[in-house]
């Protein structure tokens, strides 16, 4: 069963996004990011100047096939089967078809009140689909 994780109270879910593309990227991680074009669109934009001193390579899923393969972040705004060398984040508001074929899934969820209804409908489909996520709650790593 693939491992669904909750990141809660993210102050940004691009620029928390991003955080956990370079961390995941430098332990040489595969990992598709899925949701809206708009989240897309504007996790592409920042990926090339949030840091100044890290890159973290990236394409979306309209980039030729060996590029795709070969690129740890594919942004994708519909999640592909066959993909069990890699981690999903989910941006999106619904859980994404095929979540089940990669290694673990990322939800990640800031504290705006519409953004946390949708997280916990997400919630209460994984459990219907068997998967009973964890939560990680990013307000108190924030302390630690």
């Amino acid at each position: 069963m693939t491992p669904v994780a909750f990141y809660l109270y993210a102050d940004d879910k691009v620029i928390y996004t991003c955080r956990l593309l370079r961390k995941a990227v430098a332990k040489d991680a595969k990992l598709v990011v899925t949701g809206p074009p708009s989240t897309l669109e504007t996790l592409d934009q920042i990926l090339w100047t949030f840091s100044a001193t890290d890159f973290v390579p990236h394409c979306d899923d309209l980039a030729p096939r060996n590029v795709r393969q070969r690129t740890p972040v594919l942004l994708s705004q519909s999640v592909q089967s066959d993909a069990r060398e890699r981690i999903l984040i989910n941006l999106g508001t619904s859980v994404p078809d095929y979540f089940d074929q990669f290694q673990r899934v990322i939800e990640v969820v800031t504290d705006d009140d519409e953004d946390r209804l949708l997280a916990r409908q997400r919630w209460r489909d994984y459990l219907a689909q068997g998967v009973v996520p964890v939560k990680f709650d990013l307000d108190l790593k924030a302390l630690q």
